[in-house]
């Protein structure tokens, strides 16, 4: 420990692998939903910038496309809880940034087009940058027990959030409604997988001290209702998301902004790297960086009028 390195357990090491599945699934849920998403759209003819309608989610419970997705995704949160449960939030939380390089893949293959070599370059570039933050990351972050005062400080976080982006959705959506749903997603999800870790967490400490609750104890159930609500909230983010750009924008935004939201909270907050050396700080910092650019290459490639991957 002096040296800044934490042993690697074999259940950490397992948790690397079941988020990496987790990312294969969340890759094919997305394209699936933004099937079902698209054709509700070619059906009903409604404006992305108000947002879904009612009779559009309903219609949307009746696509098979889209429930098919939507079952992918429900796999890939339990998966993602298990990698939780596993490994700390910094090691595993990045991981979902590989579904970005899967669901261009599949896009590719399913439009019967060629990566082209900026694509290829910047899915290296983020497959590197995340095998390099995740191999330090897993060698000096490590989960520790979430106090009370920890709780309370991401819980006002998530309602500073919240209340920021009711206020967008009212204003900005009319004049950015692709930026802003995917944005508003990300931050959403990356708070919903926080707030997992902290249950996880909590109830472990629960669970090891003999069943004893505490009075802080009662905000685990604040906090189970806060994932119900931003999971909920992300959601309909998400879906509105997919009828205004291509599904590799949308993922590509998530999963930049769902990790760095994830991973600045299990940094900053939960103290996942306190042991951490300096320059495993370094390493976070210039990886991530890696990771990001490559995304938003690929993004902005995929996104491109008549572009291919």
């Amino acid at each position: 420990m002096e040296s800044g390195f934490v042993t690697l357990s074999p259940l950490q090491a397992l948790g690397i692998p079941v988020a990496l599945v987790g990312s294969v699934f969340l890759a094919f849920g997305a394209e699936f939903q933004h099937r079902g998403v698209n054709k509700v759209d070619a059906a009903s003819h409604y404006s992305a910038k108000t947002g879904l309608g009612i009779g559009q989610l309903l219609a949307l419970a009746r696509r098979p496309s889209w429930l098919l997705g939507t079952l992918m995704l429900g796999i890939a949160i339990v998966l993602q809880l298990i990698s939780l449960f596993l490994a700390p939030l910094t090691v595993v939380q990045p991981l979902g940034a590989l579904a970005l390089v899967i669901t261009a893949v599949l896009n590719a293959r399913l439009t019967r087009t060629r990566l082209t070599r900026r694509a290829i370059r910047a899915i290296l570039l983020c497959v590197g940058g995340i095998a390099v933050f995740v191999g330090v990351a897993a060698v000096t972050t490590t989960s520790v027990p979430i106090q009370t005062e920890q709780l309370v400080i991401v819980l006002i976080i998530l309602a500073f959030v919240l209340a920021i982006l009711a206020v967008g959705f009212v204003f900005l959506r009319k004049r950015s409604p692709t930026v802003f749903y995917i944005l508003a997603g990300g931050v959403l999800f990356g708070f919903v997988a926080t707030l997992a870790k902290v249950v996880i967490a909590r109830v472990q400490t629960i669970v090891l001290h003999g069943f004893q609750l505490e009075p802080g104890d009662g905000l685990t159930i604040v906090a189970l209702v806060g994932i119900i609500v931003t999971a909920l909230a992300g959601t309909y983010l998400v879906q509105t998301a997919y009828s205004s750009g291509p599904p590799e924008l949308v993922v590509a935004g998530l999963t930049v902004i769902d990790p760095m939201v994830g991973v600045t909270i299990g940094i900053v907050v939960l103290g996942e790297a306190t042991a951490a050396p300096w320059w495993a700080g370094v390493v976070f910092v210039l990886a991530g960086a890696v990771a990001v650019f490559g995304v938003f290459q690929l993004s902005r490639r995929s996104s491109a009028p008549g572009g291919a991957v």
